[in-house]
């Protein structure tokens, strides 16, 4: 096999079983079908419904899919969309902790309710979907991947977003620690820091004129981040690829941090 081959070879997730969270929009629904098309079958998630049937567009690549929804600030909720994906997949081999939620306020007037709404979400849960998934993982002796989606603001502290500056930061430490525990018995726990990315969570800063032009003055890129752009990292940090990287934090951001 030529070596050009072999590189081609090592990023293919076929046969490879996979749950994203928050997969039925935005950068989620495009890591779900990005591991589709490296091989994958994918279990999609949403918080009611899935309006783009990303599950549907998984099954046209020919890879299986399902559609899992769950409100993830629920009591067990967690519990059960993982036993779900086990369910319909029969095994998990790879995770993407991707649902998330950001709230907006100055930090002097921050609602309690916000606070505990965003880490909830943007923490506790990826938490517990590790935890869960790692406890299949190691029961199994396969190894497997977990990629958590982190952000710029796991490396700064942000304006009016304590809660998820806060969450984020967590996220990234959680992912060293689960490496820690885990890179020894074949299982990956990295993670992804987007940039400013055209998602619903940045929609009233690209609505702000003042602001996003803020925002884009800073970024080398010279544009927003688009879902796509995640594409490529989460094929990477699923596939054999990554086999030797346990805690890193990929940041794709357009250059933002180096700014």
């Amino acid at each position: 096999m030529k070596g050009g081959d072999l590189v081609l070879e090592t990023l293919k997730l076929t046969g490879k079983n996979a749950l994203v969270t928050g997969s039925d929009k935005g950068l989620g629904a495009a890591m779900a079908l990005a591991l589709a098309e490296a091989g994958a079958n994918v279990a999609v998630h949403g918080r009611t419904a899935d309006p783009a049937d990303i599950a549907g567009q998984i099954r046209n690549l020919g890879r299986k899919s399902c559609f899992l929804p769950a409100d993830l600030n629920a009591a067990e909720a967690c519990d059960h969309l993982f036993a779900g994906a086990i369910r319909e997949l029969g095994t998990l081999d790879i995770l993407i902790n991707n649902a998330g939620c950001i709230r907006r306020a100055p930090a002097a007037e921050f609602p309690a309710e916000h606070w505990n709404e965003v880490i909830q979400l943007n923490l506790s849960t990826v938490f517990r979907l590790c935890q869960l998934a790692g406890k299949h993982m190691l029961a199994r002796g396969q190894g497997g991947k977990i990629v958590n989606i982190a952000s710029v603001l796991s490396f700064q502290g942000g304006v009016f977003v304590p809660s998820y500056a806060a969450a984020k930061g967590g996220v990234a430490q959680l992912t060293k620690a689960f490496a820690n525990e885990w890179a020894a018995k074949g299982i990956n726990v990295n993670a992804i820091a987007p940039g400013y990315m055209e998602t619903d969570n940045t929609t009233a800063l690209r609505n702000d004129p003042a602001r996003s032009r803020q925002i884009l003055d800073r970024i080398p890129g010279g544009r927003w981040g688009k879902p796509d752009d995640l594409a490529g990292a989460a094929v990477f940090l699923c596939s054999p690829s990554a086999d030797y990287v346990h805690g890193h934090v990929l940041v794709v951001d357009g250059g933002w941090l180096a700014r």
